[in-house]
């Protein structure tokens, strides 16, 4: 045995000591000043909600009595709508376009039917509908899908005009078929096309219609499995519909036509009508019409009933936007929408396909909005969709997210936004009001805000995963409508394809003041106010910032004030301040021979601006051409409400504008910011070799085509920034002469290394990776600060890191993060005790913590930056990295956010590769990291933002904003949160047949569907047409969803029945046992007996 020796065991725990010790001192020292609260297990990914209009819709349908809607799309995915705030979003794993859809009313369930062939049954009675039963046909394509109300047989009409049955329950098919050769005439050798169309007479559900492509219509006996009718006509069928009586039917045509034909009348239709087409007087046929691609007809008790049909527009009617006709009566009112109808359902007081309808509403589902019309007032008015549909009225080019905002904030922008109202809704509730809402624990605020092709900013509430708009701003307003002549192409060579396009956004949500910048090189600053001005003279800054690398002169190391000026032989210097009316006659000067020189590219107006309560124009700055240079895109941009400033960027230089001085500060090439200690060898350039073909400013992407200038989410390719990342580690810097401007923190900290005190500071983030600091020197608040020149001073580099600077944030010596000094909210245009008031909170600005409280510790603050490749922790005022972590080597990071969750921080990753990390602070310990999104493309690139308390968000679609959370407690608390779709509602009472149908017949006449369909009369089916696909909760799960509540009452009482049945039995058999048991006891006793005296031998 080896013996066991105390001593080295001692000896080799000293050397680990030591050898740890040596190889991180540092970071073992920060480690013991600030104990990391966030573990991985406080971490979890999961999707919360989806907003938005469902991206390219194909079908719908409605539950008249959960009044629930429905949606399918044409990449598979569901969406279901109850009451304002209930919203669903399922997605079929097949990716197929959603062909049909078929409700089990009031039941709580929803068949769909793919383009794949394949037929689902979802069940909706629980918070996330799941799959019960999937079936694939092998053999047939599906094109029609109709279920009976209160049936479990769906009928499936498919391509080779055959119809298939199946059983909902079960979901099996029935032998059941009804054959395309049997439905048509035998003499007829033509094949009748496709089903279109498939439903059962409302008063005889023995008798089922069925219409073919070709024009060919089929009243078909259930029974005796025959045809009882046909009916032909020359033009092609696209949609059938009943008369409630169950006497007539109504069929719409491809040439514009609508016949009416009484079942009992073979030969002609007993009406036909073109309800757009002229008269011709002679008595001819009218001139066809483009096809009526839907009919429904719908009667009422009181009047007359309703015909609504999509299409049948007459061909000369060219430019003409697509209809919904509505023809009650004697009047036909042809309602314009703004886009293609996909599918529209007439909603109806009773679900009874044999009552009177009484139709109230008409839902319409268009290619990019969901309309509602009111039937029951004059003019058909529409009703105000409560759901947010809008995100995409104008493309979606940029999003910021902000939870946990001020409480006042959401009730300001509310009442700001309600007086934007349009007026002339229907005064009526809106009629999709199912389902119940969740009971959210979250309560903190949440803002979203969309900047849009169009130049609007929109305002969205998304507290406890919901989503209402809040206030639009339109930023267009303060430029000049550009006319269409040639001269103001040429001066400013604009394209004219959204000029006014979003870029980038910054908001102070505690100061309410915002800043956006536009893709055509320009900056507007509002302030928030309640009460209404008009501004005589919209305050204007035009800025040149266009710097030429030319290693002939460098420029003088620091230094920077407000009326500096740093000409480079070559290359253009500063433009002087411009503050009075927007139009000064410089700014339009081309020289002598033709080159641009002081034109900013959109013309701001010179008439008075009527500014409503909400975020009026306080201060627009535009980059102007130089020398024939257009001016390149902001890419950067940040603002603070504390010191009054803004500073943007871009792939020339930066520059600092005090809005509300209204000067320029500072306006520097990036090399001037390094001063003389730039470390990169950058080879001499000039600005004519970087021009642009089409005029640099117009296109966020360098090389793209302009239309995909603004519509940056919709777009296949990436912005300046975005590029450039690709290609912006340390090795491509010979190639790239230019360094972008990619981020800004103001802070307050320490401006250089070894400082003992902390001071307001800029700190600005490069494409090459470097981080700088900007020292400003602020006058005291108040009076003074609008007196006294603001000084700004560059003061030297931080660190670099590989690839572009994402973000920068500061953490004080304890690990808590350390916001941008603000100032609270004030009403700007107030005037009497409001204004002193006003003044009063102006001048205090927030105090920072003094560094002599901390003075024995060697660090007071950690700056933690992060780059397209790695995270660093950097310790001030010494500088030295404490941590740092490689993010990613072989992808980069497009959005990095240092965020605050409920028990400490973390920066949160998204990588180009689909993979969202978690990295704890200070010491950048992975925490989470999931391959979310293998497959990125460019508009969740550019709209995926992370926000506070483990809440992200991206744009999903053109269309469709997806919310994601990482934290684990909002995953666990997501159940109770959501909505139900499903809740219990007796279904209505059955019309009465009344005394005399039913002495005499004419009644509605029912079918014992089972014993028709059962395999013991109509067989198996064939064995190779489908295959059944169970879903995840098998055919248990199917019972509780395919049964109305009335059905679950009665088979609980047939349960109970049969558990008590059953327990009376086993008593009988316990009882039989017991008297076995007695018997046998009796036996063995008497034997026991009878055997006692009897020696072994006797036996």
């Amino acid at each position: 045995m080896k013996k066991f020796n105390i001593r080295k065991v001692l000896d080799g725990l000293k050397e680990q000591a030591s050898s740890s010790a040596s190889s991180g001192q540092s970071g073992t020292q920060e480690n013991n000043l600030m104990q990391e609260t966030l573990q991985s297990e406080n971490f979890q990914l999961c999707k919360t909600v989806r907003h938005g209009f469902p991206y390219q819709p194909s079908s719908m349908a409605h539950d008249p009595v959960q009044k629930i809607l429905a949606i399918g799309t044409q990449s598979g995915a569901l969406r279901l709508f109850g009451r304002p705030g209930v919203e669903c979003y399922c997605q079929h794993e097949s990716g197929a376009a959603v062909i049909s859809l078929q409700f089990l009313i009031n039941e709580g369930a929803l068949v769909s039917a793919l383009a794949d062939d394949s037929v689902h049954l979802w069940n909706l009675r629980q918070k996330r509908p799941a799959i019960l039963h999937s079936l694939k046909f092998n053999r047939e394509r599906i094109t029609f899908v109709h279920l009976p109300f209160q049936s479990k047989w769906l009928y499936i009409g498919t391509e080779k005009g055959n119809i298939h049955i199946v059983n909902v329950e079960s979901f099996t098919l029935s032998g059941y078929v009804i054959m395309w050769n049997k439905a048509i005439e035998l003499s007829s050798k033509a094949h009748p096309g496709p089903v279109v169309h498939i439903s059962d007479n409302p008063m005889d559900e023995g008798k089922l219609i069925i219409g073919y492509e070709s024009g060919i219509v089929v009243l078909w006996d259930l029974k005796s499995k025959k045809a009882d009718y046909r009916y032909t006509y020359d033009e092609a069928i696209h949609s059938v519909a009943w008369h409630h009586e169950g006497k007539q039917f109504i069929c719409s045509h491809s040439d514009g036509t609508l016949t009416i034909w009484n079942i009992k009348g073979q030969g002609k239709p007993f009406q036909t009508i073109t309800p757009h087409g002229k008269q011709p007087k002679d008595g001819k046929k009218p001139e066809p019409c483009k096809p009526i691609l839907k009919v429904e007809y719908k009667t009422t008790r009181l009047g007359d009933p309703f015909m609504i049909l999509s299409g049948g527009l007459s061909y000369d009617t060219v430019g003409r936007r697509p209809c919904l006709t509505v023809m009650h009566g004697k009047s036909t009112a042809v309602l314009e929408m703004d886009y293609p109808i996909v599918d529209f359902l007439t909603l109806c007081e009773t679900p009874y396909p044999n009552d009177f309808q009484e139709p109230y509403a008409v839902v319409v589902l268009l290619e990019k909005d969901l309309v509602v019309i009111d039937l029951a007032q004059n003019g058909y008015p529409i009703f105000e969709n409560p759901y947010p549909l809008t995100i995409h009225e104008s493309p979606v080019t940029c999003c910021e997210y902000f939870a946990d905002c001020p409480v006042d904030l959401i009730p300001a922008l509310y009442s700001v936004g309600s007086r934007q109202k349009r007026q002339g809704y229907s005064k009526k509730e809106w009629p999709i009001s199912g389902g119940n809402w969740g009971l959210g624990t979250q309560s903190y605020p949440e803002i979203i805000i969309t900047g849009h092709a169009d130049g609007t900013v929109k305002f969205w509430d998304a507290s406890a995963i919901m989503l209402q708009v809040l206030y639009k701003l339109k930023t267009a307003k303060v430029f000049e409508k550009s006319r269409n002549n040639k001269e103001d192409k040429q001066n400013t060579e604009i394209v004219d394809e959204d000029p006014f396009a979003i870029q980038i956004m910054a908001w102070c949500p505690e100061s309410r003041m915002l800043c956006v910048a536009g893709v055509s090189a320009n900056l507007i600053i509002y302030r928030f106010s309640k009460q209404e001005i008009t501004t005589e003279v919209v305050q204007l800054l035009e800025v040149r910032l266009q710097y030429e690398v030319n290693d002939m002169e460098s420029p003088p190391e620091g230094g920077g004030g407000g009326d500096r000026d740093l000409p480079t032989p070559g290359a253009a210097s500063p433009s002087p301040q411009t503050t009075g009316p927007p139009t000064h006659p410089s700014t339009s000067s081309n020289s002598s021979d033709g080159v641009r020189d002081n034109v900013p590219c959109l013309k701001v107006r010179s008439t008075p601006l009527k500014q409503s309560p909400g975020y009026q124009v306080e201060l627009v700055v535009q980059l102007v051409w130089v020398s024939g240079e257009p001016p390149q895109q902001i890419t950067s941009l940040a603002l603070n409400s504390s010191y009054g400033l803004i500073v943007f960027g871009n792939s020339n230089g930066l520059a600092v504008v005090d809005y509300l001085q209204k000067t320029v500060l500072l306006n520097l090439g990036t090399v001037e910011l390094y001063g003389s200690n730039d470390p990169y060898q950058r080879q001499p350039r000039s600005p004519r070799k970087t021009r642009q073909p089409s005029g640099g400013l117009c296109d966020i992407n360098e090389s793209s085509a302009s239309e995909d200038r603004c519509k940056s989410p919709t777009s296949d390719h990436r912005d300046n920034s975005f590029s450039r990342s690709r290609s912006s580690s340390v090795t491509s810097i010979d190639k790239e002469a230019r360094e972008a401007i990619t981020s800004f923190h103001f802070c307050e900290t320490f401006a250089r290394k070894g400082d003992s005190t902390i001071t307001p500071c800029l700190y600005v983030g490069t494409s090459l990776g470097t981080v700088l600091a900007v020292a400003l020197n602020l006058p005291p608040a108040g009076e003074q600060r609008l007196l006294q020149p603001v000084i700004v001073l560059p003061s030297g580099t931080l660190g670099r890191l590989k690839g572009s600077i994402l973000r920068m944030a500061f953490l004080d010596n304890t690990g808590t993060f350390l916001p941008p000094a603000f100032e609270p909210w004030y009403e700007p245009n107030a005037v009497g005790a409001d204004s002193e008031e006003r003044d009063k909170g102006r001048k205090r600005r927030p105090v920072s913590v003094s560094p002599s409280t901390s003075q024995e510790l060697q660090e007071s603050q950690y700056a933690v930056v992060c780059s397209e490749k790695q995270a660093k922790v950097i310790a001030l005022p010494s500088q030295n990295c404490i941590f740092k972590h490689s993010i990613t080597e072989t992808s980069f990071v497009l959005r990095a956010d240092v965020v605050q969750m409920n028990i400490g921080n973390c920066v949160a990753c998204f990588c180009a590769n689909g993979h969202i990390m978690t990295l704890s602070l200070p010491g950048l310990r992975p925490l989470l990291d999931v391959n979310y999104l293998p497959l990125t493309d460019m508009r969740i690139a550019r709209t995926f933002c992370f926000t506070n308390l483990g809440q992200a968000m991206y744009l999903t679609s053109p269309t469709e904003i997806q919310r994601i959370t990482y934290s684990q407690e909002t995953c666990e608390n997501l159940q109770e949160m959501l909505g139900e779709l499903f809740t219990p509602v007796e279904t209505p009472e059955a019309p009465n047949r009344g005394f005399f149908k039913g002495l005499f017949g004419g009644g509605a006449t029912s079918l014992d569907r089972e014993e028709l369909f059962g395999e013991t009369q109509a067989g198996k089916a064939s064995r190779g047409l489908a295959q059944h696909i169970p879903g995840p909760q098998g055919l248990e799960g199917m019972k509780g969803a395919a049964s109305g509540v009335v059905a679950d009452l009665a088979r609980a009482r047939i349960a109970l029945d049969e558990r008590g049945q059953k327990l009376g039995e086993l008593d009988e058999r316990t009882a039989a046992m017991l008297a076995s048991a007695d018997s046998f006891g009796k036996h063995a006793h008497d034997m026991m007996l009878k055997c006692k005296d009897k020696k072994w031998y006797q036996f």
